[in-house]
C-alpha cells in the first residue's frame, strides 16, 4: 500500500523519519511530504494557502497507482480530509494522528499568532499542558531547531468541501491528548468540533496517550499504531 504522510504545522518530511522504516517493514511505500512553503526556513512562503497544500497532496495521489492511504498530523489531518474529499475514490483510509477531519468552513487554528505574514513555531506557553506531555526539554530544543514556519493562510483559511463521498472513506484517529473515551463523549453530546468526524461511516480509534507530537515523544508507539491501522502489506 502506498501511504502518503502529511506532517502538521512547523514540520516537514523528516518529521516522519522514526517512523518510516515500520511501515516500510511491513510492506508498505511511504511518501513523506514537505508541503509548499515548507521547505526551509528562508521558502517564500508568500500567498501560499490551506488549499495549495490539499492541491499539492491531491497531485501527489494522481501520481499513484492504485489505493492510497493518507495518514495526517495535526494540521495535517485537516490537509488529508480535503484530499479525501477530492479522491474519494483513491483513499483507502485516512489515518489522524492527534487530529480529526475539518468540516466545511472550519479553520484549522486562527488564533495562532502571526509575525511578518508567517507563522514561527510559538513560545510554548501558548500550548495547553496536554499539548506538551512528554515532550522533554531536549525534545523542545530539537523541535524548535528544526522548526520551519507556516504560511498564515494554511492556519486561517477555511476549509472547502464538495463531496459527501468523503464520509465513505474509512478512518482511524490516533487519539493521543485526548482518549477515545472523551471524543466519543463530545461525539453524543453533539459538540460542533466532531461533527464531520461523527459523520464517518466507519471509524476506529487507536489511543496512544502522549502529547501532541508522538512522532517525537513516542516514535516507537506511533509506529506500531500506524501499521496497526493500516495493516501489513
Amino acid at each position: 500500500m502506498d501511504i502518503i504522510l502529511i506532517p502538521g504545522f512547523w514540520l516537514d518530511a523528516s518529521s516522519w523519519d522514526e517512523i518510516t522504516p515500520s511501515l516500510e517493514k511491513a510492506g508498505h511505500r511511504t511518501h513523506a511530504l514537505t508541503l509548499p512553503g515548507m521547505e526551509s526556513v528562508d521558502a517564500d512562503r508568500s500567498g501560499i494557502g490551506l488549499r495549495d497544500h490539499v492541491e499539492y497532496v491531491i497531485a501527489k495521489v494522481d501520481e499513484l497507482d492504485g489505493p492510497v492511504v493518507l495518514v495526517g498530523h495535526s494540521g495535517g489531518g485537516a490537509v488529508a480530509h480535503a484530499v479525501a474529499d477530492a479522491r474519494p475514490d483513491r483513499i483507502a483510509r485516512v489515518v489522524y494522528v492527534d487530529s480529526a477531519p475539518l468540516g466545511p468552513g472550519g479553520v484549522i487554528n486562527d488564533e495562532l499568532p502571526v509575525v511578518d505574514g508567517e507563522i514561527p513555531l510559538p513560545d510554548w506557553n501558548v500550548f495547553e499542558d496536554e499539548d506538551l506531555v512528554d515532550l522533554t526539554p531536549e525534545l523542545r530544543e530539537s523541535f524548535r531547531a528544526r522548526s520551519i514556519p507556516t504560511p498564515k493562510g494554511v492556519a486561517y483559511d477555511k476549509q472547502v468541501l464538495s463531496d459527501e463521498r468523503r464520509f465513505d472513506v474509512p478512518i482511524t484517529m490516533i487519539c493521543c491528548e485526548f482518549g477515545s473515551a472523551m471524543v466519543l463523549a463530545w461525539i453524543e453530546q453533539g459538540v460542533p468540533f466532531v461533527k464531520e468526524p461523527a459523520s464517518v461511516k466507519d471509524v476506529t480509534y487507536i489511543d496512544l496517550p502522549t502529547g501532541h507530537w508522538p512522532q517525537f515523544t513516542k516514535p516507537a508507539e506511533l509506529a506500531e499504531a500506524l501499521v496497526s491501522a493500516v495493516g501489513k502489506a
